[in-house]
């Protein structure tokens, strides 16, 4: 029998789509800010999210969150997944040149991992898998988070574990207003509130913040948005919160969500010039435009 991998074309940084292979949990993708082939895992296979951003490219998005894993099927899609990335000429039949690299495996998807009751569980489903490809501390661990359940206890617990393997977060902080946050993300919960989450986080595992900035109704973030986020920034130097960087980045694929047609991508000019900012108050960055 084929290989379910067999019918992906060449991958490519403008489709991130989930069912390109037609399994429920795993599917590869080319990064822009992984620089390389990333393996998520989809633990949201319902499309539901505790949050909904305006730019979100989820079909049928729903309120909810993600629901348990059948995890032997995982493990089994992460088997033949790597087994053809690692050992086969995956890479060099489905990647673009100058992204031929497998670079992480993401917990990613369709809705905010962490939600999911079976995060901790796919975790050791994703150690084994390191270990059998002998990949510990050769390739990342990420977690791609809205940062909205990281102050619960067990959820800090399995942060803790990944770092153990090796993991790192990469918490979204689009907003440091709770105007904006509620416009954006729909994110009920206050600027303090959030970056109390972001404390917890990047105590337990090594934490980026991400941050998506685009243009909506043809303005970009406003003068009091980027004063609010440099604020933030400010304080996480002051408080010696242990944030590795942020990750600016901006739109690369259409939203499906109703505001789509009011967003679009900012200038890699407008991105760049913001991030000498960042640069400025001490923190690294890397911009994706």
């Amino acid at each position: 029998m084929a290989s379910k991998l067999e019918r992906i074309g060449t991958l490519s940084v403008a489709d991130h789509d989930r069912d390109v292979t037609g399994m429920r949990y795993v599917y590869p993708v080319v990064s822009r800010r992984a620089g390389g082939v990333s393996i998520g895992v989809n633990l949201n296979p319902n499309n539901a999210c505790n949050w909904r951003c305006v730019y979100c490219q989820v079909p049928g998005l729903t309120f909810g969150k993600g629901p348990p894993v059948d995890l032997a099927l995982l493990e089994r899609e992460l088997e033949e997944t790597l087994e053809a990335v690692v050992h086969g000429d995956f890479l060099e039949r489905h990647a673009p040149a100058g992204a031929r690299r497998l670079n992480d495996i993401a917990l990613s998807g369709n809705g905010e991992p962490t939600t999911c009751p079976d995060f901790g569980a796919t975790l050791e489903v994703i150690a084994r898998a390191l270990d059998r490809h002998r990949l510990r501390g050769r390739i990342k661990l990420v977690l791609i988070t809205n940062g909205s359940m990281l102050n619960k206890p067990e959820i800090q617990a399995n942060l803790r574990r990944m770092a153990e393997l090796g993991g790192e977060v990469w918490f979204k902080l689009d907003s440091a207003t709770g105007p904006g946050a509620l416009a954006i993300n729909n994110c009920h919960a206050s600027p303090d509130e959030h970056f109390e989450k972001l404390r917890a986080a990047a105590a337990a595992c090594p934490t980026w913040l991400q941050t998506c900035w685009f243009r909506r109704l043809g303005q970009p973030p406003s003068p009091l948005e980027q004063a609010a986020y440099l604020a933030t920034l400010e304080r996480v130097r002051r408080e010696a919160v242990p944030v590795q960087g942020v990750h600016l980045y901006t739109l690369a694929r259409p939203s499906l969500q109703p505001e789509a047609g009011e967003l679009a991508p900012l200038e890699a000019e407008w991105l760049n010039a913001f991030a000498a900012r960042i640069q400025a108050l001490g923190l690294p960055v890397t911009v994706s435009a």
